[in-house]
Formats: C-alpha cells, structure tokens, sequence
C-alpha cells in the first residue's frame, strides 16, 4: 500500500489573477520612475555642470592659460561633486535596472557613460597642461555630454504612462536643445576670438541653430504650462536680439571681413547666461515629471487596492443565489454581448460578467494610454531614426557629422518632405548605401 502524502495539485491561475497582475506591472513601472527620477535629475545638474566646464575650458585653451585658470578649477571641483552624486544615484536604482532590466539599450549606454566619466580625469590633465586645442577638447567633453543625455533618451523609451513620457521627452529634448546651445557658444567663442568665421565655423553655427530651434519645438509640443511660461519669458528676454545679431555676424560676414576679437567676451557671456536659463526651464520640467510620477504611483497603488478588494468581494459571492451589483462599466455593446456570450457558455453569470467588465475596463484604459503615448513614441523614435540616417551618410559619403546633417536637411528641402520621413526613407535603404 502506497502511503505517501500526495502533493496538492498547484491551482490554476484565474482571469482574476491576472487582471490583478496587469495593474501590478503599471504600479512595478511607475515605481521605477520614481526610482529613476533621481538618476534623471543628477544627469541632468551634472550635464550642465560639464557643459560650464567645457566653456571654462575653451576660454583657457584659447587664450594660452592666460584666461579662466582658477574658474576652470572651481568649476572641476564642481563637476566633481555632481559626478559623486550622479554615482550616488545609480548606485541606488542599480539593483532595479539589473535585476529586471527593461532595456538593453538603456544600459549599455550608462555604460558608455560611465566609461567617459571615467576618461574625463585624462582630459581635465592634458587641458591643464595645454596639450589638448580647443576644438578636441569641446569634442571630448561634448561627446561625453551626448552619452548622458541618450541615457535619458533612451529611459523615455521605457515610459508606459503617457503623461510622465510627455515630461520626459519634453525635458529630453530641452537637455539636447541646451546642448546644442553649449556647442554654438564654443563655435562662436572660436570664431569671434580669432577675429572672423571662416565657412566651416559659420555652416557649422548655422547647423547647431537649427539643430536648437528642432529641440525646442519637440519641448513646446510635450512642456507642461508652468514650463513653457518660462520658456516665452526667456525667448521675450532682450537678451535674445542680442544673441541673433551675435549669430547675424557669425554666419554671414564672410570669411575676408575682420571683427573685434573683443566681441568673444560680450558673446561668451551672452550665451552662458542664455544656458543658465534654459537650466531654471529644465529644472521646472524636472519638478513637474516628480510630481507627476508621485501622482501618478498614489493613484495606481490606490487603483490596486480597489480593484483586489473589488475581486475579493466578487470572489467571495461567487456561489452566491443573490445578483452581484455590476460595479465598472462595460466597454459598449459589444462587451455587453461578450458577456452574455460568457454565461451562455455556463460561467457563473454575474461573477463571470463582472470579471469580464473589469477585464474590458482595463484593456480599454491600456489602449487609451498606449494611443496617448504614441506621439510621445513617435518623437522618440524620430530622433533615433535622424542619428541613424546621420551615420549612414557619415559612411557611405565619407563626410563628418556637420555635413551629413546638411545631406540630410538639402535632401528634406529638395523632396519637400520632413526630416524624419527623409531620414526613415534612407534608413530603410541602408543596404543599398553601404
């Protein structure tokens, strides 16, 4: 006689469990922005920190460690202490991006972020000891900069509550919109300290203006009201004429035409003080997105409660002779018809057609959501298909990444069609440029 205890057979997962288990994903998502936020939001103070270093850097450069010596120090030790802290920040979302990586992508590029952190102590010494130009240390440090921007870039890819991904690909695109700011200072810094804008220094303004102009556009479709307030009040700033007839003499005078070196000066502070606002802009969106993902968490964790509560309540007068009271609304006609089709087939009538109501509001929310996220989506993806199309470019033509975006642009401008639809169309011909 066989007298050993028969293990229970396991019991098998219901509609239910499930249902309970879609809006526990939402909450472990909205749990991990909130996580990220802090990432985020160190990325972002110490992309700025780096971009004041690397003007710091270029005036030092330029003028033969005659100029900025000891505000190039200070602003190190500063880069520093935001470099700590970004540390400190990953280092606490570590075990959420590892144990349940949600992109590959995201984490090979703080990979690649790290690495040039890493490679920035080298830098900073051959800037010190004047053995880098200019040029190749803005390279260095923009480089650098790009790569921690793509790590936000590539976190709002991840984003499933529209909301809290129209912040993110708002601030995204102001970060990137900002940096293109840092860039064009150096440009013109170059060019008006040398007394004059050869074509290449003026094309490549012209190229980083409009690259600004595209970020900024992005940023006003997604910003919240706060945000954009401080967006037109900074655009309203007298500041800004000055920074277009600064532009006007870059990108037109010609090559022949001498200007006052002493400019640089006027211009250097111009545009850091343009940049020191574009970060109260990114700040104020920064608040926002917390808020929001704060918001959004108590209300998910809330909706949770709710809904187990509901299930249990259900559950429990599942056997009941008693009518349960529908409490969710069906999802039309079709879903009152679904459920009669379900108690037709013999499933509890009530309880069966209770569960399905809450299947049908959920599923019905979940595409409202991914219907509103899609714009979101698409502005992400838009950008990674132009850097796609840049490279391309940059190997089939054997040109550098100034000219393959003006490739790019004259090919939008000659078809008459957008950037991104140029940018999908070659991308999808990718085989036939190589």
């Amino acid at each position: 006689m066989n007298t050993r205890k028969q293990q229970p057979l396991p019991q098998t997962p219901t509609a239910a469990d499930y249902l309970i288990a879609s809006r526990q994903c939402e909450l472990m998502n909205l749990q991990y922005f909130l996580q990220m936020g802090k990432l985020v939001q160190s990325i972002s103070a110490l992309v700025h920190g780096l971009q004041r270093e690397r003007g710091a850097s270029n005036v030092f450069l330029g003028s033969g460690g005659e100029k900025f010596s000891r505000e190039r120090e200070a602003m190190v030790a500063d880069s520093e202490r935001l470099e700590d802290l970004f540390s400190q920040a990953l280092s606490e979302v570590h075990s959420e991006l590892t144990a349940h990586p949600v992109s590959s992508h995201l984490l090979n590029h703080i990979a690649t972020a790290l690495y040039g952190i890493e490679s920035l102590k080298e830098i900073r010494v051959q800037v010190k000891g004047l053995s880098l130009s200019a040029a190749e240390a803005t390279s260095a440090y923009s480089h650098l900069i790009h790569n921690l921007i793509t790590v936000v870039f590539e976190a709002a890819d991840t984003v499933v509550d529209p909301s809290i991904a129209g912040l993110l690909v708002a601030m995204v695109h102001l970060m990137n919109g900002k940096e293109y700011c840092g860039q064009e200072r150096a440009v013109g810094s170059a060019g008006f300290s040398s007394g004059g804008f050869d074509s290449a220094l003026s094309q490549r303004m012209m190229h980083l203006i409009e690259a600004q102009e595209r970020c900024f556009d992005v940023f006003v479709s997604f910003a919240d009201t706060e945000s954009k307030d401080l967006w037109h009040k900074l655009r309203a700033h007298d500041r800004e004429q000055e920074i277009e007839r600064f532009r006007g003499l870059g990108c037109s005078v010609g090559r022949y035409k001498a200007l006052d070196p002493e400019l640089a000066d006027t211009w250097f502070a111009l545009m850091t003080e343009r940049i020191d606002e574009l970060k109260k802009v990114e700040d104020a969106v920064e608040g926002q997105f917390h808020a929001r993902c704060v918001e959004r968490f108590a209300e998910a964790r809330g909706s949770l409660a709710d809904q187990e509560t509901l299930i249990a309540s259900l559950d429990a007068q599942g056997q009941s002779s008693q009518p349960l009271l529908v409490l969710c609304e069906t999802g039309g006609e079709s879903g009152s018809q679904a459920g009669d089709a379900w108690a037709s087939e013999g499933v509890g009538q009530q309880f069966g057609r209770s569960i399905f109501d809450l299947v049908q509001e959920q599923t019905h929310r979940l595409q409202q959501m991914n219907d509103e996220l899609q714009s979101a989506k698409e502005a992400l993806e838009d950008r990674k298909t132009q850097e796609k199309a840049v490279l391309l470019l940059m190997e089939s033509r054997g040109i550098d990444n100034d000219q393959a975006h003006r490739v790019l642009r004259k090919l939008a401008m000659d078809q008459g069609r957008k950037l991104p639809e140029v940018a999908r169309a070659l991308v999808s011909m990718a085989d036939v440029l190589k």
